[in-house]
């Protein structure tokens, strides 16, 4: 092993599992229960920091892990932003599998898997580009987690809202060119600000913006003025990564540079990026024209979801602390006011409409049902939907 990852047969023959679940499909067997039918429900009781919503992701991964296998899968469109419980504290459902519980006991690990940590970082980037308004949001945060994930970070990302990617294998996931200005490496290399802007200039592709990091060794000011007075007219803006040694008040700093280049007849695109969460994004979307965001979203607490058997051949069951039977979720495309049914109930009415089911069926004895959507239409109805929520 040349790297501390599992395969894709690896996680696809169940070798990613906690072994409880190896032990618990031996004492099945030996039961003669492997073959008993069961619905497990996927839900999340909480969400993290007490936010009020999370957005779906992983959707395609998880498809992809039941592909092939003796059972249904149900599940809401990726993408959807969802509440954890409706006004009655019933749990909302995002995926139901369905089928003889030996088909895929081994195999709850990896399932959760694929949906908690991508939800979890499409949910902070949604709450990142909900705060940034009309600002754009540059994900750049792969260089915090193992490489081997940075497609799945760089897709999450996007889906939850970010506008472009760094990373050359997340870029292709999502089907967009990836996004960077420099690092202060390149500057440190040179030995000179001034020459290594004009290298990156000389050499970066034409459809890259020519944006100068102006804080490598003097004033953010003095850099700002320097990187005009180098690359005039090429220059598209600037992109400051003060360190919080030198951070001070960032926003007087942003105003300060914004203005002395101004002043001097430049409009300048002014990026924000090193350490910015949520606070920081608040602090600053009036002042900037868009930020870097990093390690808040690659290590985005993970969206807690449990998978729990709530009906076995046909009957309700369930644990303490869950609710039994299969459920269905409606959501009014008006107010987005929820509620959530036994499955096979009536849709509720709301703003004199039929509130919309939101599980549908994706795979069938283990066939796909539904062909992928890009992740730039994911994308879409996300932003979408995050016109109608709050913060």
């Amino acid at each position: 092993m040349v790297f501390f990852t599992a395969s894709e047969k690896e996680i696809l023959d169940g070798r990613t599992t906690d072994i409880y679940f190896v032990n618990t499909l031996e004492a099945l067997k030996n039961g003669g229960k492997d073959r008993d039918k069961v619905v497990a429900e996927f839900t999340a009781d909480t969400f993290p920091q007490g936010y009020p919503w999370a957005v779906f992701c992983g959707l395609e991964e998880f498809v992809t892990l039941f592909e092939g296998r003796d059972a249904d899968v149900y599940a809401m469109d990726e993408g959807t932003v969802f509440v954890n419980k409706d006004k009655k504290r019933i749990r909302a459902p995002v995926a139901y599998v369905e089928g003889p519980y030996g088909s895929f006991c081994e195999f709850e690990t990896p399932a959760l898997g694929l949906i908690c940590q991508s939800s979890g970082i499409a949910t902070k980037s949604a709450r990142i580009k909900k705060l940034a308004e009309n600002k754009t949001v540059l994900s750049f945060g792969i260089r915090r987690m193992h490489p081997a994930i940075a497609p799945m970070i760089d897709r999450s990302a996007y889906i939850g809202g970010c506008d472009s990617v760094s990373s050359i294998t997340g870029a292709e996931t999502i089907g967009r060119a990836p996004v960077g200005t420099m690092p202060h490496a390149l500057v440190v290399m040179f030995g000179d600000q001034r020459a290594a802007w004009r290298a990156f200039d000389e050499t970066a592709d034409r459809s890259m913006a020519r944006i100068a990091l102006v804080d490598t060794y003097y004033d953010e000011k003095a850099e700002a003025l320097l990187a005009y007075g180098t690359l005039g007219k090429n220059l598209d803006g600037v992109r400051l990564d003060t360190p919080s040694s030198r951070r001070g008040k960032i926003e007087d700093i942003v105003a300060e540079v914004r203005w002395e280049l101004g002043i001097r007849g430049f409009e300048a695109r002014i990026i924000v990026s090193g350490g910015v969460d949520e606070d920081e994004v608040l602090k600053l979307r009036d002042l900037v024209d868009g930020f870097g965001v990093g390690t808040c979203i690659s290590n985005a607490p993970s969206i807690n979801f449990a998978m729990d058997i709530v009906e076995k051949e046909g009957k309700p069951v369930a644990k303490r602390g869950k609710l039994g039977g299969k459920k269905q979720w409606f959501r009014c495309e008006h107010c987005y006011n929820f509620e959530v049914l036994p499955w096979g109930a009536e849709p509720p009415m709301c703003c004199g409409e039929e509130m919309r089911p939101m599980l549908k069926k994706v795979v069938g004895h283990g066939k796909r049902l539904h062909a992928p959507k890009s992740a730039t239409e994911i994308h879409d109805y996300v932003l979408k939907q995050l016109e109608k929520v709050e913060a």
